[in-house]
Order: structure tokens, then C-alpha cells, then sequence
């Protein structure tokens, strides 16, 4: 037993190289770009390998930690002093806890599962390489994020997490939407990480320390005795906060998360499952020992959380971008997990995240095979590749995605027995305890996800593909794009294959409603034509399109299934001791960090009221997704419209009201409920207008005076020059008899005033 313990302590003691295990990578790639960068990138594909092996040792490394915090229920940090300066000093460290072993857990697991899907999706892409670097970097600062023992650790590799999602984002940056999208969303964080940072320092102010477990017990202190100022307190809190709001994508700083789909998919999968938008529940999370004690605080997260499911729900609901659809559903999602941490629900809403984690990575991963095979037809365009007013009729094409899409949706839908179901009804279920109106606007939102996640999946695999194949006399041709480093290269042409693709006409002014206006379908005679695919290493492959993706594709795809099917199984109670209590494997692991919020870690769980609270959920979830499926599914061609519910509704007032109400939740939902606008008008004008008032203050009052005082002095030294004679004797006489008159004229005005 004494080895096994000694083994235990030298696990925990050099789990510090976990954020540093992945790092070689991306070092190596940079150094062999700048001296060796032929031989580099001649051998670039061998590089996946090493960066899914490295990910894959941290990965064992942060389960065996996990399984030790279960068998002993502990906590450990390790320091050293980075610099000492009389009373002040600045340290070191990494804290393993179960917050942390979950974390890494959670990034290692999606991020080899993601590189894996990479090597292929990235495979024809002239960055690849660059691609792997920054991805490897990305995994690398969230884990030394997870693992830091204070706050400016934390802040240091929160500003990593930040750059580098900067250079995903922006990864084809000569695309000037996607250069926009990776500036707005490095701005927006801006203003959340100024925050951040001010309410560090203003608590180092009060505490005196940045380490978590001397912070959380000085502060604690202060607190219950009443020896600091409430509302400076409260403020600091407000700005920590700030942070996790701008990172999360909580209301208002969420717009730049749907224009961070301008990167590429595995990027998208990675950010909204496990590292970008996870590092503010995590932060929070951390902090909540803190914020439990400041009920405002608690108030303010659980009502931001509240309005957040609420907003990204609603937003979701008539975007045309399958990934951007996607991206509103995780804002959705993470306000269900930050609401949680409002309520103090700290296991509800950690088993929400993890659950949301596998399967939003697997809906991001399926995206990203549909948005392959699309790419198939119209080329590489996003606006039509991603666009699902393009799709339908997929499920014949690609039955395998189409599989893993479908258990996805379910899952994030909250449908019984999967992952997100078990994790979902336990947030709402202490909503209704908290306050009954959040619990109605959360289960109202169960309902609109189930609808629009519905939708998504039936525009997108159901019906027929709304594309079709047009005959091209004369030479037949077909184009295919590549990407690469500088954007969009010139379609290739390759002869005597198929004939031209081309795109019914639908114009981009044309605005797209809930669902396609009519359905096209393709052509019998041309439906198995074989297109020709350019693939690594100069090879060619013949598939029909559409076409399901390549195995190493699949193979992400379908390990990821495996997750919404049995990862809920953590979270429910099924061993109970003597005394009836809860015994799960995540309370287990959470015990300790349960306890350090003074929370009791074992609560009975009381099955039948879990169970009849569910009913309602589910109902409501279950009447979502017949309401998608009865307007979206196209049983009759004539179901394709939501002309199919004016039926139900006569003509005359009322049906004048039922179209202004589609009409108003439409425009709505599409145009982001107007708070982009909102922000151009007010934040991007006004910033410029001021700059351009104050730009013209600067040139013709501040420069005018300067210039003014220059001028002035040449035209009076001129005006000197020509009165003058040359004579220096003459200059005299007149200086002075100037000056005699002024001294003169100086008395007698103080002789009249003293008078």
C-alpha cells in the first residue's frame, strides 16, 4: 500500500509536463519551416502523427490522475517561487483537482479525435502544416490554462488561448471575411480580458495573494467578518466575470462567435467543444468558492446565463449556415451551464459540459463531412457549401454521417437514454428549485432546440438535394478547388469527366425563409455520374457525388458516437450505499472540489421526482421535434412552405396577425436580433465618428495654433526686415524709443489706478 501511495504522489508531482508534453510540435514544425522548409513540407503529413501521439500520452496521463482523485478524493498543488521582492512573491505552480482532471480529459480526448479528422480534412490545403501548429498550440495553452495554480497563470495562457483561436479564425486570411471574423472576435475578447485583468489586480489589492486556495480562504474570511468593502468586492467579481463572458460567448459579448465559423470545421469542433468557449465555464467554475459568497454576483451569472439559453435558441432558428446554426446552438448551451453555476448547480453544470462536449464536437465533425461533400458539387464556396438552402436528399448519399448526425441531435436535443438528457433535465430540475421562472424559460428553450437542431437535420439529409445537374454541350468539364495558404486558387480544369454544375437560380438577395421554397431534385440519368477527386500524393479516386467521406473522416465520426450513447452513464446514480445516498462516478471525482464550496457531495437522489420533472421536458421536447418534422419533413411537396400552417388559419385578421408574427420571429432570428446592427451603428460609427472629430480638432485647432504662432512670427520678422534700414545705431534708437513708450505708458496706467 506504502508503494502504491509513493507511485500516487510522483503521478501528481510531475503532472506538471501535461501542458508541456504536446509542445515539441508546433516548435519543431517552426523551426523546420525556417531552416529545412523543402524537406518539410515535402514530409508534412508525417507530422499529424506525432502530434496525435504526444495529445494521446497527456490524455492517459490526466485519466490515471482522475481515477487516483476517485479512489482518494484529493486535491494537489505543487509551487515554486518565480521571483521574491520583499513582502511580494510571485510563483509557479499547477493544481490538480477534479476540475482539472475533467478539463484535460475533456480537451485531449476531442482534440485527438479532431487531429485525426484533420490530417484529411486539411489534407489537400497548402497549410497544412501551419494548420497542425496551431492546432497543437491551441490543445497546449488550454491545458497549461486547466492546470495553473493562480490567476496570473491563468490570465497568461487565457491570452494564448485567445491568439491562437485569433490564427484559427483567420486561418485562410486572405478571405476578408474570414480576417474580419478573426478581428472581431480578437476585439470583443478584448474587452472581456481588460476586465479580467483589472479585477485580478483589484483582488490581489484585497487578498494580497493570486494562489487559489489562499485567495479562496483569505477572501472567505474578510467576507464573513466583514473587514472589506462590499461593493469593491462586488465590482471585481463583476470584471472577473467579464472574462468568462466574452470567452463563453455569454449576452452581450457573444457576436463574434457565429463569424468564428469562417475557420475551418475541425477548427469549429475543437473551439465550441473543449477549449475556446469552454475556458469561460471553466474560469467561472474555478472561481465560484468566490462568487458563492456575493449572492449579486450568483444573481448576475444565473440571469445571464438565463437570457444567453434564451437569445442563442431563437437565433438559431432561421440561420441558413449549417455551422453558424451550430454556433448559436453552443451559446445556447453554454448559457444552461452557466446558469447552473448562477444556482451554485456546480455537478449539473460540469456534466453539462462534458456531455454538450462530445456531442457538439460530433454535430461540428458530421458538418464538416456534409460541408465535403457539397463542396463536391458547387465547388469550394462557402456560401453555398455550408448554405443549407442548398441541401436535402443526403441521407442516401452519406448514410454514415447521416448516422452519427442524427444521434448528435438527439443527444443535444435531451432525449432519453443519451448523454445530454441526463445533464440537461439535472439543470432544469434545480432551475425549478432556484426560481420557477427560469425553469419556464429553460424548458421552452428544450423545446426550440429540439426544433431547430430538427431542422437542421431534416433540411439537411431529408427531401431531395436542391441542386441539380445541368447538361453541357460541347467539351464537358468540371471544376475542382483547392484551398491554400493565400485563399482560393484558379479552378482546375479536368476534361472528358462530367458535365458543367451549375447552381438554380437563387440570388443572394433573395432572402431564404425557415425552409427551401421549392425542392429540386437531380436528375435520374446524371445522379450516378462519377466525379473525379483529387486526393494526396498526386493519386486519383472516382466516387459518386454526393459522397460519404474517407475512412480516417469516419473514424473520428464514429468514435465520437460512442460518447453521446455512454458518457451520461458518469452522472447517473446507479451504485447506492447502505444509506441510500448517491454514489456516482462524477460526484465521486467532484467530492473534493464539492466540499470546498461547503456543499454536501452526497445528496439522495430521489428517482421518481427526477422522473416525473422529466416528463415535462421531454414532452416539450418531443412536441419540438414534431412541430420541425411537420413542417420541414417533406412528406408532400407541398409541405415544403410554412404556407402548410396558414391552412389551420382562416383568411382574415388572423391570418394577417400569423404571417406578422412569422415574419417578425423570421427577421429576428436572421438578421441576429439586430445586436450586431445595433453594434455597427452605435460602437463602430461612433468609435470612427469621434475618431474623425477628434482627428479634426487635432489638425485644425492644435495644429492651427502651432502653425499659427510659426506663421505669425515669419510675417512680423518680414514686416521688421523692410521697415528697417540696416543700420544697427538706427535699430537702437528705435527699440529704445519703443520700449520708453511702453514703460511710459505702463506707469501712467498703474499712477491712474493707484489714484
Amino acid at each position: 500500500m506504502k508503494k502504491v501511495i509513493i507511485f500516487m504522489e510522483h503521478t501528481y508531482q510531475y503532472s506538471w509536463v501535461i501542458p508541456f508534453v504536446p509542445l515539441p510540435v508546433p516548435m519543431l514544425i517552426g523551426v523546420g519551416l525556417l531552416l529545412f522548409p523543402t524537406a518539410t513540407k515535402n514530409l508534412r503529413r508525417m507530422w499529424a502523427f506525432p502530434s496525435i501521439l504526444l495529445l494521446s500520452i497527456v490524455m492517459i496521463l490526466s485519466a490515471d490522475l482522475a481515477i487516483q482523485q476517485i479512489d482518494r478524493s484529493s486535491i494537489y498543488q505543487y509551487i515554486w517561487s518565480w521571483t521574491i521582492n520583499n513582502d511580494f512573491s510571485f510563483e509557479f505552480g499547477h493544481f490538480i483537482d477534479p476540475l482539472t482532471s475533467i478539463m484535460s480529459i475533456l480537451i485531449t480526448t476531442v482534440g485527438i479525435l479532431v487531429l485525426i479528422y484533420s490530417d484529411n480534412y486539411m489534407s489537400h490545403d497548402q497549410g497544412y502544416l501551419r494548420f497542425f501548429a496551431y492546432m497543437t498550440f491551441f490543445n497546449t495553452s488550454m491545458l497549461g490554462l486547466v492546470t495553473s495554480s493562480n490567476l496570473i497563470q491563468i490570465y497568461i495562457f487565457w491570452e494564448l488561448v485567445g491568439m491562437c483561436s485569433y490564427l484559427l479564425i483567420g486561418f485562410w486570411f486572405t478571405r476578408p471575411i474570414a480576417a474580419s471574423a478573426c478581428q472581431k472576435a480578437f476585439v470583443t475578447n478584448r474587452v472581456g480580458d481588460f476586465g479580467l485583468l483589472l479585477g485580478i489586480l483589484g483582488l490581489y489589492w484585497i487578498t494580497g495573494s493570486f494562489e487559489f486556495r489562499d485567495l479562496f480562504e483569505i477572501f472567505n474570511n474578510l467576507i464573513s467578518n466583514n473587514e472589506v468593502n462590499l461593493l469593491f468586492v462586488t465590482l471585481c467579481a463583476f470584471l472577473l466575470f467579464a472574462g468568462a463572458v466574452a470567452k463563453s460567448a455569454q449576452f452581450p459579448l457573444h457576436v463574434w462567435l457565429p463569424d468564428a465559423m469562417e475557420g475551418p470545421t475541425p477548427i469549429s469542433a475543437l473551439i465550441h467543444a473543449a477549449t475556446m468557449v469552454a475556458a469561460g465555464i471553466f474560469l467561472v467554475a474555478r472561481l465560484l468558492p468566490l462568487f458563492i459568497v456575493i449572492p449579486y454576483i450568483m444573481n448576475l451569472i444565473s440571469l445571464i446565463g438565463i437570457i444567453t439559453v434564451l437569445l442563442g435558441a431563437t437565433l438559431a432558428l432561421a440561420q441558413k449556415d449549417i455551422k453558424r446554426s451550430l454556433a448559436y446552438s453552443t451559446m445556447s448551451q453554454l448559457g444552461y451551464m452557466m446558469l447552473a453555476l448562477g444556482m451554485g448547480s456546480y455537478r449539473a453544470a460540469l456534466f453539462h459540459l462534458i456531455t454538450h462536449a462530445y456531442s457538439k464536437a460530433l454535430l461540428f465533425l458530421g458538418s464538416g463531412s456534409i460541408i465535403h461533400s457539397m463542396e463536391a458539387i458547387v465547388g469550394y464556396s462557402p456560401d453555398k457549401s455550408q448554405n443549407m438552402v442548398f441541401m436535402g436528399g443526403l441521407r442516401k448519399h452519406v448514410p454514415i454521417t447521416k448516422t452519427a448526425f442524427l444521434l448528435g441531435t438527439l443527444s443535444l436535443c435531451g432525449i432519453p437514454p443519451l448523454a445530454c438528457f441526463w445533464s440537461k433535465d439535472e439543470i432544469l430540475n434545480d432551475s425549478w428549485l432556484y426560481s420557477p421562472i427560469f425553469a419556464i424559460i429553460a424548458c421552452f428553450t428544450a423545446g426550440l432546440t429540439a426544433f431547430y437542431m430538427f431542422r437542421i437535420y431534416l433540411l439537411t439529409f431529408e427531401g431531395h438535394l436542391n441542386i441539380r445537374f445541368q447538361n453541357y454541350s460541347g467539351k464537358q468539364s468540371n471544376f475542382v478547388y483547392s484551398i491554400s495558404l493565400w485563399g482560393k486558387e484558379e479552378p482546375k480544369r479536368i476534361q472528358n469527366k462530367i458535365s458543367l454544375l451549375t447552381l438554380l437560380p437563387i440570388t443572394n438577395n433573395q432572402r431564404a425563409s425557415f425552409l427551401s421554397k421549392k425542392t429540386y431534385g437531380i436528375d435520374s440519368n446524371v445522379k450516378n455520374i462519377p466525379f473525379i477527386n483529387i486526393i494526396p500524393f498526386g493519386t486519383t479516386k472516382s466516387f459518386f457525388y454526393p459522397h460519404e467521406s474517407d475512412n480516417t473522416m469516419l473514424f473520428s465520426m464514429l468514435l465520437l458516437v460512442l460518447f453521446p450513447l455512454f458518457v451520461g452513464a458518469i452522472g447517473i446514480p446507479l451504485n447506492f450505499n447502505q444509506e441510500g445516498l448517491d454514489l456516482d462516478i462524477l460526484s465521486k471525482l467532484l467530492t473534493p472540489s464539492i466540499n470546498l464550496l461547503h456543499q454536501n457531495s452526497n445528496n439522495f437522489f430521489d428517482w421518481y421526482e427526477f422522473f416525473t420533472n422529466s416528463i415535462l421536458s421531454v414532452s416539450i421536447t418531443y412536441f419540438g421535434i414534431v412541430i420541425a418534422s411537420f413542417v420541414y419533413k417533406p412528406f408532400y411537396s407541398s409541405l415544403q412552405n410554412w404556407r402548410v400552417l396558414n391552412l389551420f388559419v382562416k383568411r382574415g385578421p388572423k391570418r394577417i396577425l400569423w404571417d406578422k408574427i412569422i415574419n417578425l420571429l423570421y427577421d429576428w432570428s436572421y438578421n441576429r436580433a439586430y445586436i450586431d446592427a445595433f453594434y455597427a451603428i452605435s460602437l463602430t460609427k461612433g468609435i470612427r465618428g469621434l475618431a474623425e472629430l477628434i482627428d479634426l480638432f487635432d489638425r485644425r485647432v492644435i495644429d492651427g495654433i502651432t502653425n499659427g504662432v510659426g506663421i505669425t512670427s515669419f510675417f512680423l520678422g518680414e514686416g521688421i526686415r523692410y521697415v528697417g534700414g540696416s543700420r544697427i545705431s538706427f535699430y537702437l534708437l528705435l527699440y529704445s524709443f519703443y520700449v520708453s513708450i511702453f514703460l511710459l505708458i505702463w506707469y501712467f496706467f498703474f499712477s491712474v489706478n493707484s489714484i
